[in-house]
């Protein structure tokens, strides 16, 4: 009969797996994707090399991992302000806010998962989720639009210029702070997305 793991076993490794993924994100956020080496992961982690391997079979899939997780949760939090309480135009602007706020309080990961350059797998991952930004966003424009608050338009391509202007905005200051304040960056990506939707309406102080 095959060995099988009991299940206080099982769930040492899935401790162990998860402490791995939170010190490969810092990881991640101090350095890029570049010098987050398997060995720099470990040693962050306060574990062997060689243990890495016994949760993820290369770094490309640590990396896919981190990406999964940080991205996931970004689009979750955007998902929820965007489909939350308000009219499509207040809820939008409040998404754009949220994520801008959300990208400066941690600006190496936030960084990482815009723009840093990474592996192939992480690339396609990026590209993923930004299909998925643009689903979030285009549901809410789609309300708009038949609410009258927002002009007729494609969903589909607002969406898209909306979270590659996003992401283009945002990528210098994130990966080299200086310039502008935070605060001042937001207020005019906010103004500039309602430019971009159409909407009649100035961002609330």
């Amino acid at each position: 009969m095959a060995y099988r793991k009991t299940p206080g076993e099982l769930a040492r490794l899935r401790d162990a797996r998860e402490h791995l993924v939170q010190h490969a994100t810092d990881v991640v956020a101090e350095v890029g994707w570049a010098q987050a080496s398997v060995s720099a992961v470990a040693a962050a982690a306060g574990i062997a090399a060689g243990s890495v391997y016994q949760h993820f079979p290369s770094k490309a899939a640590l990396a896919v991992e981190v990406f999964r997780r940080a991205s996931g949760r970004e689009v979750e939090v955007l998902g929820e302000v965007l489909r939350g309480p308000g009219d499509p135009v207040e809820r939008l602007t409040h998404g754009v806010e949220v994520f801008a706020r959300r990208s400066f309080e941690r600006r190496g990961l936030a960084y990482a998962l815009l723009a840093a350059p990474a592996e192939p797998a992480v690339g396609a991952e990026r590209l993923e989720f930004r299909r998925r930004y643009r689903t979030l966003f285009a549901e809410v424009v789609s309300e708009g639009v038949a609410a009258g608050l927002l002009p007729p338009q494609d969903a589909q391509v607002t969406a898209a210029a909306l979270t590659g202007a996003i992401g283009e905005v945002l990528v210098d200051p994130l990966g080299a702070p200086g310039g502008s304040s935070a605060e001042q960056l937001i207020a005019e990506l906010t103004a500039m997305s309602l430019r971009c939707l159409g909407a009649d309406r100035a961002p609330a102080d």
